[in-house]
């Protein structure tokens, strides 16, 4: 991304509006579920999830999968370009760079959608659940606290009317099945990889909290302190919320909304822990910059779509070079 320009952020306007979107969308999936064949529906999610799921798992373990290439792997570079029109008026549709390494990640992943496509084996089901948060967490950008507090409250919200007002949460939840969940199998030890009783905790619950937690990350850089404090406590923060979810519902054999525990610990705790140093007016007037909000830059690999994100896109190719040579020159950034 060009380092001289601020990356998409969440704003303030679109963190209010989020549950409400949230809601519309949760609603409308409902009544396709109770208007249409519930089959059909799954089938083409099912496909639609399977080609999303191979191409986040494949970003994701791309990485990962680069250290394990020997050195003189013949590793050639690709593009595939499609543009509209043509003279000045010719616009890019979808301008995806690529290389061999990266044809090998799409080949391993593609083992795990056909698999996921044939069992809906829940370990396939997982495997794409993650590849879908981390790939979540990396787009979603907020560039202060107080418009992390907002999205968590009005999530909080909406998560708690929609588990405990109605039963429009668990009845998408258990219909729908595609990837947008992690399931947790309660008969491991009595039916081992074939087990049929699950736990489930919605992606959403992961990648919401994600950005919240992420902004905490650069704030000491702004008070001039090499520490990590508010990031590591929202991190505690987060899994005693989710343990604290898990807790709550084997006592009370009831679905239960996990932001409900999750946005109090996460707002809390760190707001706790400025009290005690005094940062409280320091935490809440922070604004993140591109130069310290953490962004990863695998991202520039996506393909660039047509219409309004095609400016930023075109800006991002021209502007590839520059975060390269700064990385180069600074490795102790990364």
């Amino acid at each position: 991304q060009n380092s001289s320009e601020m990356p998409e952020t969440i704003t303030s306007r679109d963190a209010a509006r989020f549950p409400i979107v949230a809601s519309c969308t949760l609603l409308g999936l409902y009544l396709f579920f109770k208007i249409f064949s519930q089959e059909y529906i799954n089938l083409l999610l099912s496909m639609y999830f399977f080609v999303l799921g191979i191409l986040a798992l494949s970003h994701t373990i791309s990485p990962m999968m680069n250290r394990f290439f020997p050195a003189n792997f013949p590793n050639k570079q690709y593009q595939l370009l499609f543009t509209q029109g043509s003279g000045e008026t010719k616009e890019e549709i979808v301008n995806y760079e690529f290389d061999t390494k990266d044809l090998v990640c799409l080949a391993m992943s593609s083992v795990v959608g056909v698999w996921y496509l044939l069992r809906k084996h829940w370990i396939a089901n997982n495997l794409f659940g993650l590849a879908f948060s981390l790939n979540g967490v990396e787009l979603l950008h907020l560039n202060n606290v107080s418009t992390g507090c907002i999205l968590l409250g009005g999530l909080f919200i909406y998560d708690v009317f929609w588990v405990f007002g109605t039963n429009v949460m668990v009845t998408v939840a258990k219909s729908f099945e595609a990837p947008i969940k992690l399931v947790f199998p309660q008969d491991l030890l009595e039916k081992g990889l074939e087990a049929d009783n699950f736990a489930m905790l919605g992606l959403g619950d992961i990648v919401i909290p994600g950005p919240g937690l992420m902004v905490t990350l650069p704030v000491p850089c702004s008070l001039k302190k090499n520490t990590h404090t508010y990031f590591y406590t929202s991190f505690v923060a987060y899994i005693f919320g989710l343990g604290l979810t898990i807790f709550i519902m084997h006592i009370f054999k009831h679905a239960q909304p996990a932001l409900l525990y999750l946005v109090p610990a996460c707002i809390g705790f760190p707001l706790l822990v400025a009290l005690a140093k005094g940062e409280v007016t320091e935490m809440f007037s922070y604004e993140s910059s591109a130069e310290i909000l953490p962004h990863t830059p695998r991202l520039t690999h996506f393909p660039t779509v047509s219409g309004s994100p095609a400016s930023l896109a075109d800006s991002m190719q021209q502007k590839l070079s520059c975060p390269r040579r700064r990385r180069q020159q600074s490795p102790s950034a990364l």
